[in-house]
């Protein structure tokens, strides 16, 4: 059996979380499902229902493995729950999301979207004291630190905790009586509050929320502690106060363009790098052709700022799996065939402009070069709505080392030849944050610029 993935990048997870609502369980796995997109390894569930929590985990999809069966136990008006993409780490049920424990602060579930530069120097410190790990999550460190720090209550031990925590971190955290939602002080990645009638709800985005018919309320401030409990809603800052750092990337490619990312439309964001794209980088073509589905709404403002024809001229196969067998016969080009396949009689004998929102390795994007051609296309230019990828990400994505990443390796004239393309542009720095309005100062661009927010231990 083979498994085969398209050259892009993979957030690591999404998180959704939702206080007094009698289906709350059922409303959690339909936010969930708004949010497969960042993560389809695994997913979990856990519930309250004032006294205890209720747990389900499990490796699949959403759609597969949280059926009927298992929500109807997971009581309870409050629920956090969590969808993952498997790194190079392990990829076990031990490391599925939610986690939860009983400690000296009582019973405590808690899922991340994000990544702690530093946990395993933690990990390592809490071993030496004693502490026993389940998983090789860097989540787990902060549940282990809670359990072992002196306070009042738990939520004066998770601010602690996080007082001393550097890197990215959204969190939910579940108790029997509270949920409780916590974004770092740099804000790398994104949470949302919503409103479902006299229910709170909190997700990685917005799109989550129109699934529930929920009212997206606001974006969850940098540093901010949100606490929902029977009292009602309550915001502190008990966090360090550092620059903000929002990951540009959410709106380049992670998230979906239905959702409010950051304050901002990402819809509107990339039709605005389409546009900044073709003012850069102009082609004489005869067609525009999305690579689906991330590079759609580029395509449209590179089509509408350029006059030149938008067609769907590229189809993308939404029904394959993530395994299948590899047929013994060599086919060129299998893996991306299965997913992506031209349409010939829009391609043939015309000048195409391949639209994408970034290359990585380039291996996908020199077989999609190939195919166009293979089917008719007198030329192939290439246009990229971001620039060029030199750097890994150690915020909550899942990126190559640095010395698989084709752009830290080559040249633009380099990489436009290894993909076999007529002409290759990518967007510039400056253009892609004026399309998206955001200042570089509060963002993060080191996937871009190789200048990391914060300091790196753990590099690649």
């Amino acid at each position: 059996m083979t498994q085969i993935k398209l050259d892009k990048f993979h957030e690591e997870c999404g998180v959704f979380g939702i206080y007094g609502h009698a289906e709350a369980s059922t409303l959690t796995q339909l936010g969930l499902f708004a949010l497969q997109h960042r993560g389809q390894e695994a997913c979990g569930i856990v519930s309250s229902d004032g006294e205890e929590l209720h747990q389900f985990r499990s490796q699949g999809l959403i759609a597969d493995v949280l059926v009927e069966d298992e929500l109807k136990k997971l009581t309870g008006s409050a629920a956090i729950g969590h969808t993952r993409y498997s790194t190079a780490g392990k990829n076990t049920i031990k490391e599925v999301q939610p986690f939860s424990v009983t400690c000296q602060h009582g019973q405590i579930a808690v899922c991340h979207n994000g990544n702690l530069p530093f946990a395993k120097e933690k990990r390592l410190e809490l071993e030496h004291s004693g502490a026993i790990f389940s998983s090789t999550s860097d989540t787990e460190t902060i549940l282990h630190s809670i359990a072992r720090t002196p306070a009042t209550d738990t939520i004066e031990a998770i601010s602690k905790v996080l007082y001393e925590t550097e890197g990215a971190f959204s969190l939910l955290f579940l108790t029997p009586k509270a949920l409780i939602a916590v974004r770092d002080p740099r804000g790398f990645r994104p949470l949302v509050l919503g409103k479902l009638k006299d229910a709170w709800c909190v997700a990685s985005e917005s799109c989550a929320f129109d699934l529930i018919d929920a009212e997206y309320v606001r974006e969850i401030k940098a540093g901010e502690m949100l606490v929902i409990d029977e009292h009602g809603l309550h915001s502190s800052f008990p966090l360090v106060e550092k620059p903000l750092s929002v990951c540009t990337f959410e709106h380049v490619y992670f998230s979906r363009p239905d959702s409010i990312i950051f304050g901002r439309s990402v819809n509107e964001s990339r039709h605005k790098m389409g546009k900044q794209l073709a003012i850069e980088h102009p082609v004489e073509a005869d067609l525009i052709v999305p690579v689906p589905d991330s590079g759609v709404a580029a395509a449209v403002g590179y089509a509408r700022q350029s006059g030149i024809n938008f067609r769907h001229a590229i189809i993308r196969n939404h029904y394959v799996g993530r395994t299948f067998i590899e047929p013994s016969q060599s086919i060129r080009s299998f893996g991306v065939r299965l997913k992506l396949n031209p349409v010939k009689d829009l391609i043939q004998g015309r000048r195409v402009v391949l639209i994408d929102d970034s290359i990585v390795r380039g291996t996908t994007s020199k077989k999609i070069v190939q195919m166009v051609r293979e089917a008719g296309a007198k030329e192939v230019h290439m246009r990229i709505s971001c620039p060029p990828t030199v750097s890994p990400c150690y915020y909550g994505v899942d990126t190559p080392r640095r010395r698989e990443l084709i752009a830290a390796q080559m040249s633009v004239e380099e990489v436009c030849k290894y993909v076999e393309a007529d002409s290759l542009g990518y967007l510039s720095l400056e253009g892609m944050l004026e399309a998206i309005g955001i200042d570089e100062k509060s963002t993060c661009t080191a996937c871009w610029s190789g200048k990391y927010p914060t300091a790196i231990l753990n590099g690649k």
